[in-house]
């Protein structure tokens, strides 16, 4: 079965939002004076709505690894396999998207692990409001994972049945990293060249 490239709607965040938002606007619409059947009708959307929305928040805010958006809090208890940088005359590198928006947390990892170290790569992960599926990266070089950004959308592409496949198993795959760059803004490139012996 091929992999999702989006959350279904109903696991969207916002959506309980935007319902809610939705059937509070109808109520400037259905008055009091309206037909019974309107007014309770609203009133019992609105109700499960606020409890459709209790329940998404609650389950938001329970602990899992990784959480919903994809991101690690720990490797204890991760099925981690290896893809080490593959023997070739030339490397070939692939270079991680949205890093302007991590430069924190890559500073801390490289700060904490090197410039030199290695990445989990984190299928059906994805950012605050973005129904998109991506593969995250997690820099786990210092002393506990940071998210660096997710793959290039091409890499993604090419890997993205391979990474979720195992995803889905609880397997997560760790990749060599390179934190590039002495000082912000920093890039991270990751050397994919192992995953092509995983695939066959």
């Amino acid at each position: 079965m091929p992999a999702p490239r989006s959350k279904p709607l109903l696991s969207w965040e916002p959506l309980p939002f935007l319902v809610l938002l939705v059937l509070l606007l109808l109520t400037g619409v259905v008055r009091p004076e309206s037909p019974p059947v309107y007014v309770w009708g609203l009133a019992a959307g609105i109700l499960a709505a606020l409890v459709w929305l209790v329940v998404s928040l609650v389950r938001a805010s329970r602990r899992m690894n990784p959480d919903p958006w994809g991101d690690l809090s720990t490797l204890d208890g991760l099925v981690i396999t290896d893809a080490p940088r593959a023997a070739r005359d030339v490397r070939t590198v692939v270079p991680v998207d949205e890093v302007q928006r991590h430069q924190p947390a890559i500073e801390l990892a490289r700060i904490h692990g090197g410039a030199e170290q290695s990445a989990l790569l984190v299928p059906r992960a994805s950012r605050w409001l973005k129904r998109r599926y991506r593969i995250g990266v997690q820099l786990v070089g210092g002393d506990r994972p940071r998210h660096a950004g997710f793959l290039a959308r091409a890499a993604e592409e090419r890997w993205v049945e391979l990474l979720d496949d195992r995803g889905q198993r609880g397997e997560y795959v760790r990749v060599p990293a390179t934190i590039t760059g002495s000082s912000r803004p920093y890039g991270v490139e990751l050397d994919l060249s192992g995953l092509g012996a995983m695939g066959e």
